[in-house]
């Protein structure tokens, strides 16, 4: 995967508009499960991708330091071949002064191609560090917006059960509604206040039937009297004996 690849994908899944790729989703719930799936493999794939760009830029650092070093260390040798060979001269000895001096030349040689590809690698270094901390940057984006999806995703849930319950607790109002228990309950008082109708008027028409008993009796009683009477206004017509007994 290019190092131009990567930074192009990592910034246009950290500027993802969560909101509007919501708003947009037939089950928001679902695709907030697929993008963090795509986000936490796309991350780890980053990350390793990040990793080995950063690899590299620490070989080129090191390869820079190392032809720094060189450089350095081929321009003493450059410097001490040279000083010997103005030694030597010095004392006459031209023909090692000059082998020296030649020595010197090769030292010089290699501090100069360690000098340049020291040169050399500098623009990639500073091109490198730019990738590797934009490429840190948009980790830390994408990161940040796993987060927030994770967030979003939960609170979705979190919502989801909470309009579930909702609606079961509806729709056991809505059945309650329906049954109407206060119908069925008047219906029950109809029934008992039928029944106490009928125990009354059981009552009334027992007394009704004790109060005509009484009243048999009493008029029993009274042609019983007429019947007295009548036997002692015949026993009286009969002799003067009655005829005192009524007197008195």
């Amino acid at each position: 995967m290019a190092k131009q690849s990567i930074l192009g994908r990592i910034s246009q899944l950290a500027k993802a508009n969560i909101n509007a790729l919501l708003d947009q989703a037939e089950d928001p719930a679902l695709m907030l499960d697929q993008m963090v799936r795509d986000y936490t493999n796309s991350i780890a794939e980053a990350e390793s991708a990040v990793a080995q760009t950063i690899g590299n830029l620490r070989l080129v650092e090191q390869d820079y330091e190392e032809d720094v070093a060189a450089a350095n260390d081929w321009g003493r040798k450059a410097l001490a071949a040279s000083s010997k060979a103005d030694e030597l001269r010095n004392g006459g000895n031209a023909v090692d002064a000059d082998k020296f001096d030649n020595l010197a030349k090769v030292a010089l040689g290699k501090q100069f191609q360690a000098e340049k590809e020291a040169k050399d690698a500098q623009p990639t270094i500073t091109s490198q560090t730019l990738v590797v901390d934009k490429l840190k940057s948009g980790l830390d984006s994408m990161r940040g917006k796993l987060g927030e999806l994770t967030s979003k995703r939960d609170e979705l849930i979190a919502r989801s059960k909470t309009v579930d319950a909702q609606r079961q607790v509806q729709d056991a109002i809505g059945s309650i509604d329906m049954l109407d228990p206060t119908s069925e309950i008047s219906r029950f008082e109809d029934k008992i206040r039928r029944e106490e109708a009928k125990v009354l008027g059981q009552q009334e028409l027992a007394a009704s039937s004790l109060d005509a008993q009484f009243e048999s009796l009493e008029d029993l009683d009274k042609q019983t009297e007429i019947e007295a009477r009548l036997a002692a206004l015949k026993l009286g017509a009969g002799g003067s004996g009655a005829q005192g007994q009524l007197g008195q």
